[in-house]
């Protein structure tokens, strides 16, 4: 048996009834995660065969539960089997819910209230778990030291400044390197360094905030975890979001410790540079090396925080060789053409009936999934519910209380997923998504408008939805 089902059923007492991959979390890292579940049971699965990172991510998250921070509870582990089984934290993560309530630069108040809710639990995580957490099981360092910087730097200089033709002086950036990581180290370091605190790892239930991927954490700065998130280059917070942002995690690290903030806002925009180096060293080897370009999406965000720094930021140390490649960078034309050439995937999802046209193609790529409603209980037979549609709540509250609606849902958003994933992967431009019903009113636009939310939030996703039924109604 699979080793993660059998550590469901050792569990719950039970066998998983259904084992559906979850494309969208498997990112860069190399896991492969599933979601089980059986009746009302669920949990997720992760199966990766490095054992430090397992062993540090499990001993961490029981660490920060003795803490009452909210990280998912362990349900079981086999790390021989490199398998362990965690608490399900649902499908939204900070990242989806951001941009499914942005217009561009205008952020809804919901998205800067979660926000503010995970920067203030940061602290926590940094100062009071930190105290006394067994630093031995970090990895693949028990600290962000000289050798880490080091890492993150020669990652960015070689799968990043190499590959995208920027040219530089090895001797004069290894100098400015030298002098970066000297300067970094001078700040306070006796926290816990989360390391990749960022949108896609914070997960919403009911508006709170979860917190997942702190495996690679260490000890180290404040500075670096608050940085990673505020500067997180899909996420394209606003610049003055993100000094409200800051100025409310001070003020929530201050009820923590004693707080300088001239002499934390000294060594913080170095930490800033660098996650950015890191973060743009991660695009390259994923998407110049590997050659999946959807990671080369993220390059136009990181240039446009380089520039904003470039305009506002003056560091306390001289780096003039960095500074010559990162504006050799921005002004790359190259790398702005990154922006059209790994252009988002484009999801074109309708709703429509099965009695009247059928959707038709415009990108000729010949069609996608198209998926029948029909056998769903109708909320058109109901009298309360005929002059309403599948985006009013009383037609949603309906169709939320049928099982065999969350059942279809889920069986079209798996394929669906796997198929945005394949053609990323791919480098395909166009997918359609079309869901039919009787009347093309209540059960195809629900489902529509359900799988257009949950694609909005994944990255390199664009997504263009139409009811055909409803235009024709005005609607």
């Amino acid at each position: 048996m699979d080793p993660l089902q059998q550590l469901f059923q050792q569990h719950f007492h039970r066998p998983a009834e259904k084992v559906t991959p979850l494309q969208g979390q498997l990112g860069g890292s190399g896991r492969a995660i599933v979601r089980l579940s059986s009746g009302d049971h669920t949990a997720i699965g992760v199966l990766y065969s490095v054992h430090e990172e397992n062993r540090a991510f499990l001993e961490f998250s029981r660490h920060f539960r003795r803490h009452s921070l909210p990280v998912p509870e362990i349900y079981a582990e086999n790390l021989t089997q490199g398998a362990y089984l965690q608490q399900d934290l649902g499908d939204t993560t900070l990242f989806q819910f951001l941009n499914a309530n942005r217009d561009g630069a205008s952020i809804a108040p919901s998205a800067i209230e979660a926000y503010r809710k995970v920067v203030a639990i940061l602290p926590r995580f940094q100062v009071q778990a930190g105290r006394n957490l067994n630093y031995q099981v970090c990895y693949p360092r028990p600290s962000f030291d000289r050798q880490s910087i080091a890492w993150d730097l020669n990652y960015f200089k070689y799968y990043f400044l190499r590959l995208s033709g920027i040219p530089f002086n090895e001797q004069a950036l290894e100098d400015d390197f030298t002098r970066l990581s000297d300067f970094l180290l001078t700040a306070p370091a006796d926290y816990f360094l989360y390391r990749d605190f960022q949108s896609r790892n914070i997960m919403l239930q009911n508006g709170e905030p979860f917190f997942l991927d702190y495996q690679g954490g260490r000890k180290g700065a404040l500075q670096y975890d608050i940085a990673s998130l505020l500067y997180d280059g899909k996420a394209d917070l606003p610049p003055e979001l993100r000094q409200q942002l800051l100025d409310h995690y001070l003020d929530c690290l201050a009820a923590c410790i004693p707080v300088d903030r001239a002499a934390f806002m000294q060594h913080y925009y170095a930490f800033v540079y660098i996650r950015i180096l890191q973060a743009l060293g991660a695009y390259g080897f994923r998407g110049f090396y590997e050659r999946k370009a959807h990671f080369l999406q993220s390059v136009p965000f990181a240039l446009k925080n380089l520039r904003w720094l470039a305009a506002n930021v003056q560091l306390p140390i001289a780096l003039p060789a960095l500074m010559e490649a990162l504006e050799a960078m921005t002004n790359s034309q190259k790398l702005q053409s990154l922006s059209t050439s790994a252009e988002s995937l484009k999801v074109r999802i309708f709703s429509f009936s099965f009695h009247r046209e059928s959707p038709i193609d415009p990108s000729g790529n010949g069609g996608g999934f198209v998926f029948d409603a029909r056998s769903l209980p109708n909320p058109g037979r109901e009298e309360q519910f005929r002059q309403l549609t599948g985006k009013d709540a009383p037609v949603i509250d309906y169709l939320n209380q049928q099982e065999s609606v969350h059942q279809f849902y889920s069986s079209a958003r798996s394929l669906v997923d796997s198929s945005v994933s394949g053609y990323q992967s791919r480098g395909f431009k166009h997918l359609m998504v079309s869901f039919g019903c009787t009347g093309g009113q209540h059960r195809s636009v629900f489902m529509a408008e359900k799988l257009a939310k949950h694609l909005r939030g994944l990255s390199g996703v664009e997504v263009e939805l139409r009811h055909i039924e409803l235009e024709k109604m005005g609607k």
